[in-house]
């Protein structure tokens, strides 16, 4: 029996011949066991790894799927014989498999030789011949398979560079060029790649070819990122030049307990990436996370706070565009965090380890990765604050208010306390040259300008940032503005011989383009349609009522509204009692205000007064406009009227 993963999921019997899994969950049932790699799953971790929203029977289900995999894997056993390798364990169930009849691991096992055996290069190139595609290529696009191809998709590419390293360190890899070739047009961030490439056009003698791709690789790190090319190809360039055997050149260290990840690791190059926006923005996220697990790998854990630190990219909004990987981020700082103090390590890192509570609180964002244990990240927040203000360190210092900022959304009505966080990261960039600190503090201050409703002082916020972005070639910049013009147009749309609502509308769906092809989802999803129901209730127009517009997260506390635009009253009146509290993120007071106003509309009293106790503090806001980007109009009105709707009862 063999089982295959690297790729879609299959399973082989011994001779060769294919064995019937069953449908799509049975399928993912064993792909779930395997990557667990002979460890126990429980019942309970197989059912939510396998639905987002459990049936009632979903047990059951599961126990069906597993006496299928059973007979389609043991066919021949007979009854009442306990399974010998897919078997019951105390909670839950394991596979047993020897780990060279599971082709993933037998990658990973070659792999690992490969580290420490140089002979077994070889080796390394039949497992990588193995891989079919990604891995659980057939297995829907649930948390932990998406976590397990980023996991291998690394480690696929490290095996990729560690074999040709080692053909050509053993004077072979002539005829690697091809391979090399496409590995570098597909990954062309991996710096490393490119120095293998060259030394292998070396070898095959095509020194003029090997000149021009360090070229290339000057080119796209100096042009595109404003990098200097690293040592190692800058050594390896004086080689070529001069005709001498570059094997001593970049990239040739083989990996291990003692890796070096300098200044210029992948985690850097992800980190300039992450300012260009769109498809960068997407790579940036992905490299860096393969970066850190890379790191983690070495046991060594004041490098992995190093990796970890370095990204310290300026984030403004409080709902992760990839939360499984900003919770794969906030574990991997807690872990190291743990290391350093068993290390005996931790005195003499303040710094990293401040870096590693700043990354705890920005990657966790307010609004949707608060995690097992409420107030962790705000707590991260404020030691991270307190340990830069000690080193004095005023790019630590921006980087850890910023993790404050994002913190700050824990009630609505804080729009003046995030102000005079947005006001200290201005100073401390204008005074220390830290320009992408300098574009986060004025974007902070827009939106908190915004919140009160004092359009001229967000304007003049927006313009400033836009100056910057020209200067820091931050694209992403103008995408916001765009939408803060557009939230300013909608609310000018109200007064006597301002634009029309229609206008507004256009401005908002202009916005809605340029935010689209960002690689911002966790801004991007809802937001549009959000903002027409904010421009309809300003004009007191019944909710929007287009089914082809995606509410995404929003949408419990849009659909009573849009129910009752429907004349749908009772539907409307269930779908309010089910709704939960708001996410505490820049939209907490317009979805409280959402509620309010459904209630209002209902007659529901008690839903009303809780909605009215949670907008007291923001009674000087506008609901919405602590984003920057659209409004309901003004706090109070909602507040007023849910608070008399709770005195009728």
């Amino acid at each position: 029996m063999r089982i295959d993963v690297l790729g879609a999921v299959r399973a082989l019997r011994d001779d060769g011949g294919p064995v019937d899994l069953g449908g799509p969950r049975h399928r993912e049932v064993l792909a779930r066991l395997v990557a667990a790699e002979g460890r126990m799953v429980t019942t309970d971790t197989l059912v939510d790894d396998l639905w987002a929203d459990p049936p009632v029977r979903a047990v059951g289900a599961l126990r069906t799927f597993v006496a299928a995999l059973r007979r389609a894997l043991e066919p021949d056993r007979p009854p009442r014989v306990a399974p010998r390798v897919l078997v019951t364990e105390g909670p839950g169930y394991a596979l047993r498999l020897p780990r060279e009849d599971v082709d993933v691991h037998r990658f990973q096992d070659t792999l690992a030789r490969a580290r420490r055996d140089p002979a077994a290069a070889a080796d390394l190139g039949a497992a990588l011949a193995a891989w079919r595609g990604p891995a659980y290529a057939d297995v829907p696009d649930s948390d932990w398979a998406r976590r397990e191809r980023t996991r291998l998709e690394e480690l696929r590419l490290e095996a990729v560079e560690l074999r040709a390293r080692l053909l050509l360190d053993s004077g072979e890899g002539a005829d690697l060029v091809a391979e090399l070739g496409a590995h570098v047009a597909e990954h062309p961030w991996r710096e490393p790649a490119w120095g293998l490439l060259t030394r292998a056009l070396y070898r095959a003698g095509r020194r003029a070819d090997a000149l021009a791709t360090l070229r290339r690789a000057r080119a796209m790190l100096v042009d595109r990122l404003g990098l200097d090319p690293s040592a190692e190809l800058r050594r390896l360039e004086r080689s070529v030049l001069s005709g001498s055997d570059p094997a001593d050149g970049a990239g040739t260290g083989r990996p291990g307990p003692g890796v070096r990840l300098g200044p210029r690791t992948t985690v850097e190059v992800a980190r300039v990436l992450a300012l260009a926006g769109g498809d960068a923005l997407v790579h940036s996220r992905r490299d860096r996370l393969a970066a850190v697990l890379a790191a983690e790998r070495t046991g060594d854990p004041v490098l992995t706070a190093r990796v970890i630190g370095a990204y310290d990219v300026p984030a403004l909004w409080s709902r992760a565009d990839d939360p499984e990987q900003s919770r794969a981020l906030v574990a991997a700082a807690e872990r190291t965090l743990t290391a350093l103090t068993a290390h005996a390590v931790h005195d003499g890192h303040t710094g990293l380890s401040a870096r590693l509570l700043a990354t705890i609180a920005v990657e966790s964002r307010s609004a949707d990765l608060s995690g097992p244990e409420p107030g962790r990240a705000r707590r991260a927040a404020r030691q991270a604050e307190a340990l830069a203000r000690g080193l004095a360190d005023p790019g630590l210092l921006a980087f850890a208010l910023n993790g404050v900022f994002l913190q700050s959304f824990d009630r609505p009505g804080l729009a003046q306390v995030r102000d005079g966080i947005g006001a200290e990261i201005l100073d401390l960039a204008d005074r220390h040259d830290l320009p992408h600190f300098a574009v986060l503090g004025r974007l902070v201050r827009l939106q908190s300008a915004s919140a009160f409703g004092d359009l001229d002082a967000a304007t003049a916020h927006a313009e400033a940032a836009e100056r910057l972005a020209v200067t820091t070639e931050a694209p992403l910049v103008p995408v916001l503005t765009g939408w803060f013009r557009a939230r300013a147009t909608a609310a000018r749309s109200t007064e006597p011989g301002g634009p029309t609502a229609a206008t507004a509308a256009a401005c908002y769906r202009t916005a809605e383009e340029a935010l689209r092809t960002a690689g911002m989802p966790g801004l991007h999803r809802g937001l549009f349609p959000l903002a027409l129901l904010g421009l309809r209730l300003l004009h007191d127009r019944p909710a929007p009522t287009d089914p082809r517009l995606d509410w995404g997260p929003y949408l419990p506390w849009a659909r009573p509204l849009v129910l009752l635009a429907q004349d749908r009253a009772d539907e409307a009146r269930t779908a309010l009692a089910a709704l939960p509290e708001p996410p505490h993120d820049h939209l907490q007071e317009a979805l409280w205000c959402l509620t309010a106003r459904a209630a209002v509309r209902l007659g529901e009293p008690a839903v009303a007064a809780r909605a009215a106790a949670a907008l007291s503090g923001a009674r000087a806001e506008h609901a919405g406009a602590a984003s920057g980007m659209l409004t309901l109009g003004p706090v109070a009105g909602y507040l007023t009227e849910a608070q008399d709707c709770a005195a009728t009862g």
